[in-house]
C-alpha cells in the first residue's frame, strides 16, 4: 500500500504577507520557486502513481519546479474559499471579528469548514484509489491541506488549525496496523 505525499505550493507574495489566498491566482515568488525546487530534490527517486493538483497556478507552478508531472486537476484541492476575507490577513480581520476562526467559523461569502471538508475527503478518496499502485502527491495550499491531514486521521476539519504547515514543505500519509497516520509532517 502507497504513501499520500502532501506537497504545499512555494511562497507567493501573498503567503509571505499572511494574506488568505484562495481564488486569487498568484506566481510563485523567486523563493518560492527555489522553494518548490528544493522539494523536487526531495523527492528525487521517488515515483508516484499518481501526482494529483489543486488546478491553481502557485500549485502547478510548484508541481512543474519540484520535477512531477501532474496527472489530473481537480476544484476539491483548492484553497479555502475566503470569500469576503480574500486577501485579508487574520489580524485585519480580529479588528472587527475579534473571536473569529477560519476553522470554525468559516469565511462569510465563503466556505465553511464543512465545505472544505467535503471536498478533501473526495480528495482522498480519489487519492485512495491509485495505493495499491504506489504512492500518490496531491499539491494544493496551507489550509486545505492541513484539512487533509485532519481528515486522514479522523478528526474534524477544526482539527487542521493544530497542523502548522509551511510552503513547500512535505507531508506524508500513510497507515499503521491498518489504521491511517500521519507519518512526516511539515518536514
Amino acid at each position: 500500500m502507497g504513501e499520500i505525499v502532501l506537497i504545499r505550493h512555494g511562497q507567493t507574495e501573498w503567503s509571505a504577507a499572511g494574506r488568505h489566498t484562495s481564488y486569487t491566482d498568484l506566481d510563485l515568488t523567486g523563493d518560492g520557486e527555489r522553494q518548490a525546487r528544493a522539494a523536487g530534490e526531495r523527492l528525487a527517486g521517488r515515483s508516484f502513481a499518481a501526482v494529483i493538483s489543486s488546478p491553481r497556478r502557485r500549485a502547478l507552478h510548484t508541481a512543474e519546479l519540484a520535477g512531477l508531472t501532474v496527472t489530473e486537476t481537480t476544484e476539491d484541492l483548492a484553497e479555502w474559499n475566503y470569500g469576503e476575507y480574500e486577501g485579508i490577513t487574520t489580524a485585519v480581520i480580529h479588528e472587527t471579528r475579534p473571536g473569529w476562526s477560519l476553522w470554525t467559523d468559516g469565511a462569510p461569502g465563503g466556505e465553511s469548514p464543512q465545505d472544505v471538508a467535503a471536498r478533501v475527503d473526495r480528495a482522498l478518496d480519489r487519492a485512495r484509489a491509485f495505493l495499491d499502485g504506489g504512492d500518490v502527491a496531491l499539491i494544493a495550499h496551507g489550509h486545505s491541506l492541513r484539512v487533509t491531514g485532519a481528515r486522514w486521521i479522523g478528526l474534524p476539519p477544526s482539527g487542521g488549525g493544530l497542523l502548522k504547515l509551511g510552503t513547500a514543505t512535505l507531508s506524508t500519509l500513510g497507515f499503521e496496523h491498518g489504521n491511517r497516520v500521519i507519518d512526516a509532517w511539515n518536514a
